[in-house]
Parts: structure tokens; C-alpha cells; sequence
């Protein structure tokens, strides 16, 4: 029986995939969950699963194709029963030669951490999207509820938006296009993006596509530029006995398939001074002249990878302890560098942790990630000289760097927010009394 194997959903807002790679040739015999094409969403790259076994009879993509949701991928001469359809999973590359780490740890010495800066794509709210306003009703734009969400969450007029399906339907690439024409053009409040000159003369030069996380990561970046007054503060915090701690400890969460990493600990320490600074956990809606308060907290941790910069999410980061946390940011770690992440868990989070101590620096000023308000940049720790009671001594000392967006946090918010978050770090009893 011959079947044809579609395009899935692979998420909320996701209208369409570039075709990396084709996984089967003609002829091939196959089975199910068997991955058939690579595609890359503005998310994250990811394989899309058969879900038929039998013989290939016809493939209706080839590499380079952009294809929407329900596209015909391959016709099938199934054997099988066929399985029920299932969002696609990300790419099984071949196995790292070394075992991929979470995201970066300061330690004094070897740290072979991951972490890098969190200056991606911003992540979508997973709640349902508001009601359309009177002016949009009153012009009866085409448009999906998530386009006029997206329109919304970057500050376009979706009324201005020429939509290019039928009977001019709007979709997020023509809202992207939009905007991007007003960047260029220097209107709508953004400034014009400069053409690049011809550097040629000055020597050899190539040239090579964006990807389309990159893509994304760069126009978010400016948007967040653009709409965020951004500043940044600096704290360090002494570690020394929550390094021992992490190093006396650090075997009973890899028994329970995690690790405890400076990192984890991190997560947990910001979500319990969320708890206590909620402004920092908020979004600020201009538009409306709203302060949105979050009772969720989800942290987003970039993880460096081959394709950029990704930034999985941990939902409820305050409800779980040291070993969950452990647990979880090793696994999406991994999965993250193995292209194995759903766009999901990419999505949601409420204030962002960008780790580079594996890497080095005394300090960065991180961009804060929108529609969030707050990022937390962490470099390496160091041994420095500390004088106490008459004589100095050695103590390990974490850099910690706050940027946030002054339209909603103040100057003091953030050196309040820094000063409890070092006090946790130098007394990490204090999470007991808490929480």
C-alpha cells in the first residue's frame, strides 16, 4: 500500500523548515521512526521520523527546499502498520568523541564547562495569546492567532503586513519580511542597518550563508537592542565553601544521572532570588503600559553548540531541588548538542543564565534576551587574596555580571537582586529558611 509521509507539526509558531538533508535514497528499505529528512527550524535543527515501514517509492523534497506543515516528504510502499503521527524528533548525529557538558562550572582550575553567552532568540510565552484588539477586528486582518502574537511580541503593525498566501493570508515570514524592511528602511523607530562595503580590495574574502538560527539570533538581538535600554552591573561573590560543597556532594546527583555543576547550582540559587525580586521574573508590555508578573519560573541556560547558541529552558526551576535541577540540565545539554531538543523546551523561560566561566574573562555585559527582563552572565571563578582578621587568605571568587531592561528595573532592583544572590552563594544555609 502505498502511504505519503507529511511534514508534522513541529511547534507553536513554526509555519515553515528549511530542508537540511535527505536521510533516504529511493529504494531504501525503511521502519518506523526511521529518520527521512534534517530540517531546520527557527529554533533548533531536527529529524523528522517515519512513520511507516516498508520501501521508498518517491521523495518530494531535495536539500535546500523551504517547507510548510502537511508537506509531502516521501511516498512509501508500506509493509507496516503505520504509527501514529508524532512531532519530529531532532537530528542523531554521530556520538561526540567526548561526552558534551551541561554549561560551564568556575572552578579554580581545569573547568571544561560549556556555558555561553545567552544572546539568542528570544523564547515565546507557551500561554495562550491574548484576544485581538478592537483594531485588528475592525480590519479583519488574515492572520493566524500566533502571527498576530508574533506581530505583537516585536512591535509590528500586522495591518501593514501584505500577506503572500491566499487571499492574502499573513504568516510569521511575512511579518519577519515586514520588519525587515522597515530595518533597512530606517522607519518604525528602528534604525537602518547599514549595507556592508565591499572589503574585497583590502583581501581575500568568502562568504557564507546564515543558518537560520544564526538568522534569528541576529535579528533578535537587534530587536532587543533596539527596544531595551539595557544596562549591566557587576558583583562577585566567594565561593570557596559552596565549591567544597559542590565537590562533596557532586557524586550522589551523577548516581541519579545528572551533575552538579556551579551551574545547577546557579539555577537554583537565581530561582530562589526570583522569588524574593519577582520584578526581575516580569515582562513589560509598552504597548499597554502594563508590568506582566510571572508566577512561573523557568530558567533559560544557553548551551554552546556546532549550529550557535542554544538556550533550553527549565520549567518551575524554584519547585525542584539541587539533584532535579542536575538532572535536567544535563540531559538537555546533551540533547541540546545532539539536536535533540523539541521547540518546546525552547520556549517559556522567565529569566536567562549565561555561563562562560569554562571559557575565561573577569566580566561581560550579556543582552538581555526579550521579552524577558533580566540575564545573569557568570565568568570564571578565581583565586583571590582576601585580608581577614589581620593576614590575608586565599578565597575562590565568582564574577557576576546582571544586565536588565531600566524601562522596568531600576538600578537598586538590580544591586538589591546581586547583593541577595551573593549573599546565597556565600551562605547557601540561607536556601534552607527560604526556600
Amino acid at each position: 500500500m502505498a502511504i505519503t509521509i507529511t511534514l508534522p507539526e513541529l511547534g507553536e509558531g513554526v509555519d515553515s523548515v528549511d530542508v537540511v538533508s535527505v536521510l533516504v535514497a529511493v529504494g531504501d528499505e525503511i521502519q518506523v521512526n526511521q529518520s527521512l529528512i534534517e530540517v531546520e527550524t527557527e529554533k533548533a535543527s531536527v529529524e523528522v521520523p517515519s512513520t511507516a515501514a516498508g520501501t521508498v517509492l518517491e521523495i518530494h523534497v531535495n536539500e535546500g527546499d523551504t517547507i510548510g506543515e502537511k508537506a509531502a516528504i516521501v511516498t512509501v510502499d508500506a509493509v507496516d502498520q503505520v504509527a501514529a503521527p508524532a512531532p519530529a524528533e531532532s537530528a542523531s548525529e554521530s556520538e561526540p568523541a567526548s561526552e558534551p557538558e551541561p554549561a560551564s562550572e568556575p572552578e579554580p582550575a581545569d573547568d571544561p564547562g560549556s556555558g555561553v553567552p545567552r544572546e539568542t532568540a528570544p523564547v515565546a510565552p507557551t500561554t495562550p495569546p491574548p484576544p485581538v484588539t478592537a483594531r485588528e477586528g475592525m480590519a479583519a486582518v488574515p492572520a493566524a492567532p500566533t502571527v498576530r502574537r508574533f506581530a505583537r511580541e516585536i512591535g509590528a503593525d500586522i495591518t501593514a503586513v501584505q500577506g503572500s498566501g491566499p487571499g492574502g493570508r499573513i504568516s510569521i515570514d511575512d511579518v519577519k519580511a515586514h520588519a525587515n524592511r522597515l530595518l533597512s528602511q530606517g522607519t518604525g523607530g528602528a534604525i537602518a542597518t547599514a549595507d556592508l562595503p565591499d572589503l574585497s580590495p583590502f583581501g581575500p574574502v568568502r562568504r557564507e550563508a546564515m543558518s537560520k538560527v544564526r538568522r534569528l539570533t541576529a535579528e533578535n538581538l537587534t530587536r532587543a537592542w533596539l527596544n531595551a535600554p539595557q544596562v549591566t552591573n557587576h558583583e562577585s561573590a566567594d565561593i570557596t565553601d559552596l565549591e567544597e560543597f559542590r565537590k562533596a556532594y557532586k557524586d550522589r546527583v551523577e548516581e541519579a544521572g545528572g551533575k552538579l555543576t556551579m551551574t545547577a547550582i546557579l539555577v537554583k540559587i537565581v530561582a530562589s532570588t526570583l522569588k524574593q525580586h519577582p520584578t526581575l521574573n516580569a515582562a513589560v508590555d509598552m504597548a499597554n503600559h502594563v508590568i506582566v508578573f510571572r508566577d512561573s519560573i523557568n530558567i533559560g541556560v544557553a548551551v554552546d553548540t556546532e549550529r550557535g547558541l542554544l538556550v533550553p529552558v527549565i520549567r518551575d526551576a524554584d519547585r525542584k531541588n539541587l539533584t532535579e535541577i542536575g538532572v535536567a540540565l544535563d540531559d538537555l545539554a546533551r540533547r541540546a548538542r545532539d539536536k535533540k531538543l523539541s521547540p518546546d523546551e525552547l520556549q517559556g523561560g522567565t529569566f536567562s543564565i549565561s555561563n562562560l566561566g569554562g571559557i575565561g574573562g573577569t566580566g561581560f555585559s550579556p543582552i538581555v534576551n526579550w521579552p524577558e527582563v533580566a540575564i545573569l552572565g557568570v565568568s570564571r571563578g578565581r583565586i583571590e587574596p582576601d585580608w581577614h582578621e589581620g593576614s590575608f587568605r586565599p578565597r575562590l571568587m565568582l564574577p557576576l555580571s546582571l544586565s536588565y531592561d531600566h524601562r522596568l528595573v531600576d538600578g537598586a532592583d538590580a544591586a538589591r537582586f546581586l547583593a541577595r544572590l551573593k549573599a546565597s552563594l556565600e551562605q547557601p544555609l540561607l536556601l534552607a529558611f527560604e526556600g
